[in-house]
């Protein structure tokens, strides 16, 4: 049993989720894996559960069809909070662009005061690899935005390679987040600042997938420019008031 899990969300990621799993069980630091599958037609779910025979501390969620990865990290947060031994929950995703040998640290940050600590890909210079120019520029001044928009001092706002503290998804009313792209990460890092939790970021080496298909969609994008927006407005009708 472990005090981390680490919440991976997947679609069609037959290729890179056993490297993945057999990876993260391989660390020094033992840490458990929740997996969350909307359905993957590719079989990805049946590969977790094979796995699981082999590995106790690896868990599956299966949904019906594909729901956003806002929805299914919701989906493995709730499960989280269910289970009272989970003090620090990972966001990460599945295709190896997150290395998992960060997670340590972005624990750490956490053990040493963090509420959430974001793995960055901006905090020291731009670190990212197998990008295109165009795609950096545009993550790059993205955060740029946000940052204008919200007036929150975060270098990387859309990253989602992220440690949370257990308080800050209790306190969090995570049926109100509103987001399901890259906005749903805006939003989060935005109401925990909101809230008064100490949000830290970690500098990581960002490398693009080798396999698999990326899930980026002008939908996607839109919803988190237009999103900011949204939640910069919402944000003067709530209270953030946190539990004594």
């Amino acid at each position: 049993m472990s005090d981390s899990l680490v919440i991976i969300p997947t679609y069609n990621e037959k290729e890179n989720i056993e490297k993945i799993i057999r990876k993260v069980f391989s660390l020094s630091y033992f840490f458990e894996i929740l997996i969350i599958d909307d359905g993957s037609p590719d079989g990805t779910a049946e590969i977790v559960k094979q796995l699981q025979l082999e590995y106790p501390a690896l868990h599956l969620e299966q949904r019906k069809g594909k729901l956003g990865l806002g929805t299914a990290y919701i989906h493995g947060f709730n499960w989280a909070l269910a289970r009272s031994q989970y003090e620090f929950i990972f966001e990460m995703d599945a295709d190896f662009s997150h290395n998992p040998d960060d997670l340590a640290r972005l624990r750490e940050a956490c053990v040493k005061g963090a509420d959430v600590a974001i793995g960055s890909r901006y905090v020291k210079g731009v670190n990212v690899v197998n990008w295109p120019m165009s795609r950096v520029l545009m993550s790059y001044f993205a955060s740029m935005y946000v940052r204008i928009i919200t007036g929150i001092n975060i270098q990387d706002a859309t990253a989602g390679f992220k440690c949370y503290r257990r308080k800050v998804l209790k306190t969090i009313p995570l049926a109100k987040i509103k987001f399901v792209g890259y906005a749903f990460q805006i939003e989060m890092k935005f109401t925990a600042i909101n809230y008064g939790f100490n949000v830290v970021e970690v500098p990581i080496i960002f490398t693009d997938r080798t396999e698999g298909t990326s899930k980026m969609s002008t939908r996607i994008f839109r919803e988190a420019f237009f999103g900011v927006i949204q939640m910069k407005v919402w944000s003067w009708f709530r209270k953030y008031d946190r539990p004594a």
